[in-house]
């Protein structure tokens, strides 16, 4: 199994930054090291980062420096609503762009969630744990997933011929929120290039009260994942106040059984990578060190065991 690091916080002394607005120079020496040395293969990086860096030519040269490292740029986050009429038409030249820049960095898929900026600047209906979540997959009508899945066709079809495959991610505040929405998704968009990305800690804090059990999630949508953001969080619930509030915590540490969910990852054959996402708070290196040594032992445990194929006997891996 491979693993790619799609760190939350980005940290390493002198360095304090944005995760979400970086540069190729933050990618520093001690920092490309730092990550190799705690385990990862390879990176997940965002768009913006290679959009700063202005020509193809300083692109594959960043590629090389981070391969010369013994990392690969595995992913290219590329997410945002591609409906919306406000914001759709800018994520889908980002998409495009991050076509474009998968042939120069060797990603081998294009992972992005499909939630919108706040509608409503009074509404907490963006924020996790609450009893209404915006854009959520309750709310649509199924033309909507037509329309969805017609754009996602013509997004996999360019990245097809680009050698990359493209995953949705499954996200609070968007219309792929739970297993049978990333279902339905997966079957109208019908393309061997396109899969989902199951983050089952999106499932756990989209509302107050869960609306899927996290067990069931996992065994429905790990036959069609091919990209997997790994959290984990502790709820902590206010009945009274009809909401959640969440704390981050390492892999082993919080609400979700990632054992279970390994489990039925491996059961189904899962190639694509295992991808931490890693604390926003504290200590990112000890605690993302935590969660991937927990997850490669569980994969490597049950590569040693083997798994049960769908008939009862045993099959290794």
């Amino acid at each position: 199994m491979r693993f790619c690091y799609a760190h939350r916080r980005f940290t390493l002394y002198p360095q304090s930054v944005d995760s979400w607005n970086l540069s190729a120079e933050n990618y520093t020496d001690d920092f490309l090291k730092r990550v190799k040395d705690t385990g990862f293969d390879a990176l997940e990086v965002g768009v913006e980062v290679l959009d700063k860096l202005g020509s193809d030519a300083a692109i594959t040269e960043w590629r090389k420096r981070v391969n010369g490292f013994g990392l690969d740029i595995g992913a290219l986050r590329s997410g945002g609503t591609v409906t919306d009429a406000q914001h759709g038409p800018g994520n889908h030249e980002k998409m495009h762009r991050a076509i474009q820049y998968s042939t120069l960095t060797g990603s081998e898929v294009i992972n992005g969630a499909l939630s919108a900026p706040l509608k409503y600047p009074t509404d907490r209906a963006d924020q996790s744990g609450w009893p209404h979540s915006q854009g959520a997959s309750r709310d649509q009508d199924l033309f909507f997933y037509d329309q969805l899945a017609g754009i996602y066709q013509g997004f996999c079809d360019r990245a097809a011929d680009a050698g990359t495959g493209v995953s949705i991610e499954v996200h609070q505040n968007s219309a792929v929120d739970n297993s049978w929405s990333a279902k339905l998704v997966h079957q109208k968009i019908d393309r061997s290039n396109f899969g989902i990305n199951p983050d089952v800690g999106n499932v756990v804090w989209t509302y107050d009260v869960p609306e899927e059990d996290f067990d069931h999630f996992m065994s429905e949508v790990a036959p069609i994942s091919t990209y997997w953001h790994m959290k984990n969080l502790m709820r902590v619930h206010h009945p009274e106040n009809n909401r959640t509030v969440f704390l981050r915590v390492p892999l082993p540490d919080g609400d979700v059984d990632y054992r279970f969910a390994i489990s039925a990852m491996h059961a189904s054959g899962y190639k694509g990578y295992m991808a931490i996402e890693g604390t926003q708070i504290g200590d990112q290196w000890e605690k993302d060190r935590r969660s991937l040594e927990y997850a490669r032992s569980i994969w490597q445990e049950l590569d040693k065991a083997g798994t049960p194929s769908d008939n009862g006997a045993v099959r290794t891996a």
